[in-house]
Order: C-alpha cells, then structure tokens, then sequence
C-alpha cells in the first residue's frame, strides 16, 4: 500500500508506544478469513486516484486498492511493493527497479513496466492537477528495457528518489485514453492492492472487500467499511454500541470515556506520537498577515502549552515547526514562542495597531484587527483550539470568528481556492524531511500544497539543496537553516504533535505496535471464527 504522499489530517504513529493495561500486544493462533471491520472518519473522500488528492480521507482508501513500487515497514525501512528487488548506481543517479511478475490489475489484466511508465509521466503532465510533480522534477528519464524493469535516471543527486516510488502506480488501459481528471476511476478506483472498491455512498460509506488474488497474499479480514460520520461524539456513541470497530479517539475519550469495564473488556486501546502536526496558517496574500512581526505577536499570544495540556489533556507535545522532536533532521535550537501577551502587544504597537479603548480592539487606519478562522467539522480538538486562541488574541484586542466547515467542501472550496483568511489544519509528514511539495514557492500555484501562499528565495534554496545531496550533513544543515527561517517568518504558528489514539474492537487478533503505528500489517488482521460478527 503507497504511503508517499502528505496528507491534510490524520496520520501513522511513531514511537512512544505505551502499554494498556488489559492489552496483549501480540495474540497466538490461526489466522482466518472471514467478518467485516467497520472504522469511522470525519471526513469523506474527495476522489479516489492518489495523485489527484491531497485529504487524508482518500489516501485511506486510495492506500488499501493501490500500491507503490515500494513501501515503509513496520520498523519505517524502505522495502519492496511491486517492485520485488533494485538497484542503485554507485553515483545515486540511477535505480533499476526489478518488478513483481504476474501481479495483476483488479479488472484482470497484467501489471507491468509500461503502468509505472505511464504513472510517471501523467504526474508529470502539466494538465495533470497534482501537487506531487515535485517528487519527480529531478528525473531525467524512464526507460523499460523489458515488461518487469523500470530504469530511472536522475540528472542530479535526488535523497528521497527512492522513496518517493512508494506514490500509486495506476493503471494505463484505463486512463490512456481519457483525461484524468474525467476518469471514472476517481469515483471508482481499480488497482492492485489488497481491496477492491465496491461502493461509494457519499457521506455515507466507502466499502471494499478482500482482493483474492493479491500478491502479497488474500487479506483475512472480507470487507473494510469507512463510515463518514462527521461529529465525534455521535462515532463514539456508535463505538459504544458496537456498530464502529475502529475509530481515533480525543483525548478526553482515550483518557476519561473509555476507562470503564465494557470497553476494557470489548475494546484495545493504542497510544504513540504522530507523525504529524497541527498549525494555525495564515493566508499570506491577506493583507493583515504581511508583516511577519504580526504573525509573531499572533504566536506570542497564544499558549501553546495550554492547548496541549486543556485541549490534548496533556496527550501531545509543543510544536515548534514542521519536524517532531528525536528525527535526525530536528532542529531543536530554533526561536521560540512562549506565552507573553505583553511581548505579543509591543510587536503589534510596532505594526502600527493601537487600541480603542472603548472596545479594547486594535485598529489601524480606521479598520479593526479582526479575522475568521476556518477549521473542519467534527474534529473536538482542532474546534476547542480555535476557541482557545479567539480567547487569547481577545486579549491582545484580535476579535476572532470561528467557523467550520464539512471536510471535503473545506478542501475544493476553501484550501483548493484559497478562500480563508487563517486555517487550523493538520499535515502528516513522511520519514524524509524533505518537504518541497509543501513550502516551496512554485507549489502556490493552482492546487498546490502551498496553499498559504509562502514565498522565501533561501527556503526555496534550502528545500532544493536538502533533496539534492545524499551527504546526510549537508542535509541535516540545510533543514535545520530551513527551520531557523520558518521559525523566524511564522507562516504558521506551529501548535502541537498530537499523539494518535486509535482503538480497535478486541476481536481483531495479529495488531502489533511497532515504530509505523499499528496499519502498516492490516492485511494480517483477523478475527477467529468463533468471535465473527457479518458474513459475506
């Protein structure tokens, strides 16, 4: 299953594994086919071809009917997919993928070279509308000497190349011939994974069911279901009478709600540190966020800590840029911005915004300091967030609004178009650095990644130097200056790492944490017969 690709929300865990009490982290037995497991999102999908989408919603799905040429196992190493084997050049320029043979597409026709041959060149289409081009800018040429070798050939050195063969390969016989913004393979994808799409119910529900001819072997488990229920008290309510199997808690559900004896018995609980971060964005093209030293005062008059501990209950840590705390690349000696609503208002006052003292708002050249911040439905936290900052800014004399939006009109209306002032939002990161796709300036264009806007000629230079050396120092200084920038520029203020807390009905047998999270072996799970719900 692909796992390339940065997604809007959501994301695999990473380290921290914590034991629950009651858990066993590793159940003996047979592995049977057989039952049905039903998780619950927030958000629905927007379309169904990878490299079309940007929300975590699709690459769920997308991530269980397609694979890459290769994948991250559980302990996050870079292992084949469907390519079985390759090789790299002495000079990193060059890597021969030795593909997997009679793997076939889920209509039934052959996988070959001339798929990947295919893929790359419509990512690389300029009338494509993807915002993952980037990943393969640097490439020089694909060749097929043969139906089970791709050769691909870099004209400078390239650190994520490999990796970056783990985005979905797609099918040429059934994109050739239309474009692909028209296929009906967004509405219904056909790849080569471990599931086969059966039904979209918009809103509603995403079913697909085991591939009985996959490579890697049939998933045990017969039918996933993805049920979109936008508010997270009313998923929990379903955990609680059976009817989810698997879904995210907040914190306050993982803490307080589920430590009573039915979910104890029923129910196991996963704990480990994101991947991934949440932020407050500002839309750089809007006129009061021009000037950095605003969106530092903004960052000043917000405490984070009190978002972790008030909103997370103390499950996540302090963001202090794109990067988590214990990777190579972090830099943990960038600027920081602890509470201090007096620093917050003396930058402010330097803007030129003073306070009417009739309202205790700030204005400048007759207009008040006011803004809306857009965040999606059905996410508790990221909601509780923005009203702890419309609190904190009020008391810097910022009136703030509020508003949410359901997931997938939020994405094509809002962050598509660039229809917000300030967002709260979430990325999940891979387990290179690089991060090109999101913060270079050549991704503000059409629906790029770089939805706020950003533009700074050194990041722009960093973020190619980084990519293009495979001398780990050299890399490791470069993302470090490149923290130093945003840490300085707050394009975002960065917020928390959330830890990710999923919880999976007890029945489900062969779930072991590791460094990737719990998904990465899904095709593993199963359900003794004895303890099956549904039946085909």
């Amino acid at each position: 299953m692909q796992q390339r690709f940065l997604q809007l929300i959501l994301c695999l865990g990473f380290l921290h594994l914590a034991f629950i009490p009651g858990v066993s982290w590793g159940q003996r037995g047979t592995p049977v086919t057989g039952d049905t497991i039903i998780v619950g999102s927030i958000g629905d999908a927007s379309n169904l071809i990878p490299i079309l989408a940007s929300d975590s919603a699709s690459h769920d799905i997308a991530g269980l009917v397609f694979n890459g040429l290769v994948k991250y196992n559980k302990n996050l190493k870079l292992v084949g997919d469907l390519a079985k084997s390759w090789d790299i050049s002495p000079d990193g320029l060059t890597i021969t993928f030795h593909l997997r043979k009679n793997v076939k597409w889920q209509d039934g026709k052959p996988f070959t070279a001339d798929d990947v041959l295919f893929t790359y060149k419509i990512t690389i289409d300029p009338k494509t509308p993807t915002p993952y081009a980037g990943d393969f800018i640097t490439v020089k040429t694909v060749t097929c000497p043969d139906p089970y070798t791709v050769v691909v050939t870099y004209d400078k050195p390239f650190a994520p190349a490999l990796g970056s063969w783990g985005s979905a390969i797609l099918p040429k016989h059934l994109l050739e011939h239309t474009p692909i913004t028209k296929s009906p393979l967004a509405r219904h994808p056909i790849g080569t994974g471990p599931y086969i799409f059966e039904k979209w119910v918009p809103g509603e529900k995403i079913v697909l069911h085991a591939n009985p001819h996959y490579f890697e072997g049939r998933p045990y488990i017969d039918r996933y279901v993805y049920r979109i229920i936008p508010d997270m008290a009313t998923m929990f309510m379903e955990l609680k009478n059976g009817t989810l199997d698997e879904m995210g808690l907040t914190p306050l559900q993982y803490r307080r709600q589920t430590n009573i004896p039915f979910f104890k018995k029923n129910y196991k609980k996963y704990k480990y540190l994101s991947f991934s971060y949440t932020y407050l964005g500002y839309n750089l093209k809007e006129p009061l966020f021009k000037d950095k030293r605003v969106r530092q005062a903004i960052s000043y008059a917000i405490d984070k800590k009190e978002i972790v501990e008030g909103v997370l209950l103390g499950l996540g840590k302090v963001a202090t840029g794109p990067y988590k705390p214990g990777t190579w690349y972090y830099n943990p000696n960038v600027k920081r911005y602890p509470y201090d609503p007096g620093k917050a208002r003396a930058l402010l006052k330097a803007c030129g915004w003073e306070e009417n003292p009739r309202d205790g708002i700030l204005y400048k050249n007759g207009r008040p300091f006011e803004f809306t911040i857009l965040t999606n439905q059905g996410n508790n936290s990221r909601m509780k967030t923005a009203e702890i900052i419309q609190w904190r800014l009020k008391m810097v004399g910022i009136k703030v609004k509020i508003r949410t939006i359901e997931w997938a009109s939020f994405i094509r209306q809002f962050i598509d178009k660039r229809r917000f002032q300030a967002v709260i939002l979430g990325w999940t990161t891979g387990q290179d650095p690089d991060l090109f796709d999101i913060w270079h300036s050549s991704k503000i264009k059409g629906n790029g990644l770089n939805f706020i806007s950003y533009r700074n000629r050194e990041v722009d230079r960093l973020l190619k130097e980084g990519r293009e050396t495979f001398n780990l120092e050299k890399r490791k200084r470069a993302y470090a200056r490149f923290q130093e920038i945003l840490a300085e520029d707050q394009p975002y203020t960065f917020l928390y790492i959330p830890m990710s807390l999923p919880i999976v009905h007890a029945r489900f047998h062969g779930i072991k944490p590791a460094p990737a999270g719990i998904s990465y072996n899904f095709i593993h799970w199963y359900v003794p017969k004895n303890l099956q719900r549904y039946t085909q």
